[in-house]
């Protein structure tokens, strides 16, 4: 990260990020990458910054409102730039933003998620370790280790299909 809170150097590989901020700007740097039907993948603990990354996806996409883990609704889907006023043609694409915390290890297909995953929008999955069947849908897979208070090392990792 420079000190501007820009991503410096390569996407792909190891990060370090010193707070929440950081962690959102790799989130939006990532953003820039991506392409409708893309799935990407968070693993890692509690606290590791997971939702904070998708905050940052979120705004790199465009998109306005409130971003929030949906570890009790499972699935939040963020739509235009979330007061409704963008114009259709320049509206950002859909978020599908996924937390299988709650959800048992080959569940995923039961709730009828695969809409959203093969859906014309980018999915992102937190607790992806819960749907090792997924591991080969995705474009990008994000590992994040909690260091200490402050400190995450993010790995990004791309697969190409």
């Amino acid at each position: 990260m420079s000190r501007e809170g820009k991503v410096t150097g390569p996407l792909r590989g190891l990060h370090r990020t010193t707070g929440p901020e950081e962690t959102m700007t790799l989130g939006s740097a990532l953003s820039k990458e991506l392409r409708a039907g893309d799935i990407v993948l968070l693993r890692g603990e509690l606290g590791g910054g997971k939702t904070h990354f998708v905050k940052g996806v979120a705004k790199g996409l465009g998109h306005t409102c409130y971003v929030k883990s949906p570890s009790f609704t499972i699935v939040n889907i963020y739509v235009e730039g979330g007061d409704g006023s963008v114009r259709a043609e320049d509206a950002p694409l859909t978020l599908y933003h996924m937390d299988l915390y709650r959800v048992g290890e080959g569940e995923i297909f039961d709730l009828g998620l695969e809409e959203y995953l093969y859906g014309d929008g980018v999915s992102i999955v937190e607790w992806a370790e819960k749907a090792p069947e997924l591991s080969g849908e995705a474009r990008f897979v994000v590992s994040f280790t909690y260091i200490d208070e402050s400190l995450r090392d993010i790995d990004i990792e791309e697969f190409f299909r």
